[in-house]
């Protein structure tokens, strides 16, 4: 049926299942005599385990989706693993999604792909709006594509980050529509920042006619950001979102899926893609889908919301007892803020001092955002990077409740936290109390002059 299983299979079935595809393909057949550059040899069997003995690949020099007649065996895994993929999109909320593939490229190749298949629709156009957002490959992903982003700054709204509608617009007015290649816009992202209004985007994106591109990286563990794909595409026009297969799937770094709700579209993404690609990507994605089924997947996105509200709570917590605050993000349903102020304050130094002593005690994935870092990329300088924004209010704490995680994990990162901060806020004491005797041995020794 070309849909993924509801409950998961064993590995041994998964496995025989991967033997009878690579049989199918002509390096595997016994009696093979192959002439051409491109015979699948490989010299290795450790390396030929590795894969399962599918060592065509996928796609044809033309197509990335298209079928090898000596590789039968790996183009039916392509298309199997794009059409589990995509019951597995719909299922993660975006019901009306049409076409989607899986790319061996993580997601800013990905969407230098989308921008290049874009050029050809809209030779004139030269730019690209982007609400900013502070990651460096979705910017480069414009750069690469050879085209000029035009960096629409987000509003402040209480503590959130959100997108400038009238910025954007203001913008469209100025460069003209037909000069602009798209608006290239974010779902899943570090709080403060928050997912685009991609509704409101669509529609303006509709009525000026202009592409629209969706920067999905890790929302498909999200009902929200997927809720907010479904509804831009409802109400006004999305032509394709990304997201990574590492951060949504839990598989190696190396691929990402394309997905749009016109067809035609997709398959034009995909024949924009150079010759044939590595069918390691949709191999462990298959193998990791096959393994869960749909009941497995859904369970998954289950615990990490029911995560991401104990770290909150217990994040809230930690920042009280600190004389610290969560940031109020509730439009972010994956990243969370907690400020840093007081660390900030006391010691220039402090806050990145405490993103490098969590990383020497074990805890990934934590960012520590001073206030007014500068960094130049590809010749565009960024004030205040990391925050999105020129001049957030205060320094801060980034931790996410993504796929996988454990309540262990936030127990341990909330210890650890907890005593660095009281270690800062111990010698911030002990520099306090030798201030005051020096002030006051000062004083006594003016006193007796």
């Amino acid at each position: 049926k070309g849909k993924c299983p509801e409950d998961g299979w064993d590995e041994s079935t998964i496995e025989l299942f991967l033997h009878e595809l690579a049989i199918m393909d002509s390096n595997n057949f016994l009696g093979n005599c192959g002439v051409g550059e491109r015979e699948g040899r490989v010299v290795s069997g450790l390396v030929a385990r590795r894969h399962y003995r599918l060592i065509h690949g996928i796609g044809r020099s033309g197509d990335i989706s298209a079928v090898q007649p000596k590789a039968a065996g790996s183009s039916l895994l392509n298309k199997l693993t794009n059409s589990v993929v995509l019951d597995i999109i719909k299922l993660a909320g975006v019901r009306t999604v049409a076409s989607c593939f899986v790319v061996p490229m993580a997601t800013g190749m990905s969407l230098t792909l989308c921008f290049l298949t874009l050029r050809h629709k809209r030779p004139k156009a030269k730019y690209i709006l982007w609400p900013r957002i502070d990651q460096k490959s979705c910017f480069k992903s414009m750069i690469t594509a050879g085209f000029e982003p035009v960096v629409i700054e987000n509003a402040l709204e209480g503590d959130e980050l959100r997108t400038d509608l009238e910025a954007v617009e203001a913008k469209i007015k100025a460069l003209g529509a037909e000069n602009i290649l798209c608006v290239h816009s974010t779902t899943s992202c570090f709080a403060p920042r928050v997912p685009d209004r991609l509704e409101e985007l669509a529609v303006i994106c509709a009525n000026y006619g202009i592409p629209h591109i969706v920067n999905n990286a890790y929302g498909v563990q999200s009902s929200k950001c997927m809720h907010l794909i479904q509804q831009g595409a409802r109400v006004g026009r999305i032509d394709a979102f990304v997201q990574s297969l590492d951060k949504n799937f839990m598989v190696p770094v190396g691929g990402a899926i394309i997905a749009g709700f016109n067809e035609s579209f997709i398959q034009e993404i995909s024949k924009m893609y150079p010759g044939r690609a590595s069918a390691s990507p949709s191999l462990d994605v298959l193998i990791t889908l096959l393994s869960l089924g749909t009941s497995g997947y859904k369970k998954l996105l289950k615990e990490r919301k029911e995560m991401f509200s104990y770290l909150s709570s217990e994040l809230k917590k930690l920042a009280d007892n600190h004389n610290e605050r969560l940031l109020d993000t509730p439009h972010n349903p994956i990243s969370l803020a907690m400020s840093l102020k007081n660390l900030d304050e006391s010691n220039d130094a402090a806050v990145t001092q405490l993103g490098s002593m969590l990383f020497t005690r074990q805890v990934s994935g934590a960012r520590v955002v001073p206030c007014g870092s500068v960094q130049t990329v590809n010749n565009y300088t960024f004030k205040g990077f990391m925050s999105h924004a020129n001049d957030y209010p205060c320094a801060y704490l980034n931790a996410a409740s993504a796929i996988g995680i454990k309540k262990q994990d936030v127990d341990v990162f909330l210890k650890r936290l907890d005593k660095c901060l009281r270690t800062f806020r111990k010698e911030a004491k002990q520099e306090k109390s030798i201030n005051e005797i020096s002030d006051s041995n000062a004083a006594t020794e003016q006193l007796e002059d």
